[in-house]
């Protein structure tokens, strides 16, 4: 049987401006997101549906999870196969289409990871362990649309 691994948060509205959800304008879409022994995440609903700008709506949370997920499988394939990174950025993007009944799904999500490796001659095994990275990815493994990877990878 395969291991199962369970993740637990808390999802807290405070939006309430004293009218609850008495109309569609009459709250903020502000909670927070925590889990036991970690920082809050103060999060909002997409501008474009009456949140704050200055916090993390869930569809960035979903691209960041993406990223994050590929990167940390691609920084350990690295050290497993003797590629030494020394930085790693990246600039991922995600489209949704919003559906003229309000709804939406995402249409795709590019990765844009720029590598620094420590010497030239490991330039050649990144491209393949990107791939690899995505093929591990568990996120990636989760959604139901295209997940690219647009790499550049450096001399430091």
């Amino acid at each position: 049987m395969p291991k199962q691994h369970f993740y637990t948060l808390e999802i807290k509205w405070t939006g309430n401006k004293g009218e609850g959800t008495s109309h569609y304008k009459s709250y903020d879409r502000n909670h927070i997101i925590q889990a036991v022994d970690k920082d809050i995440i103060q999060a909002s609903s997409d501008p474009a549906f009456l949140g704050d700008k200055t916090k993390y709506n869930p569809e960035e949370l979903l691209v960041a999870s993406l990223s994050s997920c590929h990167m940390l499988w691609f920084l350990h394939l690295c050290a497993d196969n003797g590629v030494i990174v020394m930085d790693y950025t990246d600039n991922p993007e995600g489209i949704m289409i919003e559906t003229e009944n309000g709804s939406g799904r995402f249409k795709e999500v590019v990765l844009r990871p720029k590598v620094i490796v420590s010497d030239a001659s490991m330039i050649e095994k990144v491209s393949e362990l990107h791939h690899k990275a995505h093929d591990f990815c568990f996120i990636a493994n989760s959604v139901n649309f295209p997940v690219t990877c647009e790499g550049i990878c450096c001399i430091g």
